[in-house]
């Protein structure tokens, strides 16, 4: 018996949902940390903690986050907390509806995604690293391969309308 057509897409799509949960994942634990970072005594206490580490890039990324999040008024790590929560709420949306393979989850990842895309390279170009090379290249494919499997399922849905090409 052969499998269905849409039986690879469906494994790709839960792939891509995967993915997206598990953002999602990461920016509630981000939220929390913002609530956590909120208490003075638990910032005092990452300060000491980080003064332990050895001198290098962990080290100075760990400092620089830190002071630059005391500096936060509360009004902005309030702020910050909504934007956390609301970005994680998009992709839980973008996650579930592709794991149940809806088509509005396709184009709302390709809107979504796509327009964090030119960020994404931006950071890149400003700071180099292989994380955000892969973060970008893997965007850069879900989108292709989202906007792919849409056209192509336009094409089969309406075999007789091509569009016709400029020359």
């Amino acid at each position: 018996m052969k499998p269905s057509p849409a039986a690879p897409r469906f494994g790709f799509l839960r792939a891509i949902a995967v993915y997206k949960i598990l953002k999602v994942a990461l920016l509630l634990a981000a939220a929390y940390g913002e609530l956590k970072l909120r208490d003075a005594s638990v910032l005092a206490r990452l300060f000491d903690w980080s003064s332990t580490l050895r001198a290098g890039p962990e080290h100075h990324a760990v400092v620089a986050l830190l002071a630059w999040f005391s500096g936060l008024s509360a009004a902005r790590v309030q702020a910050l907390g909504w934007v956390t929560l609301a970005y994680a709420a998009v992709f839980a949306v973008e996650g579930a509806g592709l794991w149940m393979r809806r088509r509005w989850a396709e184009w709302l990842t390709i809107v979504i995604t796509g327009s964090l895309i030119p960020f994404e390279l931006w950071r890149f170009a400003s700071a180099p690293g292989l994380g955000k090379a892969v973060v970008v290249a893997l965007n850069v494919a879900i989108v292709a391969y989202l906007v792919f499997q849409l056209r192509a399922a336009t094409v089969r849905k309406n075999p007789g309308r091509r569009r016709k090409r400029a020359t």
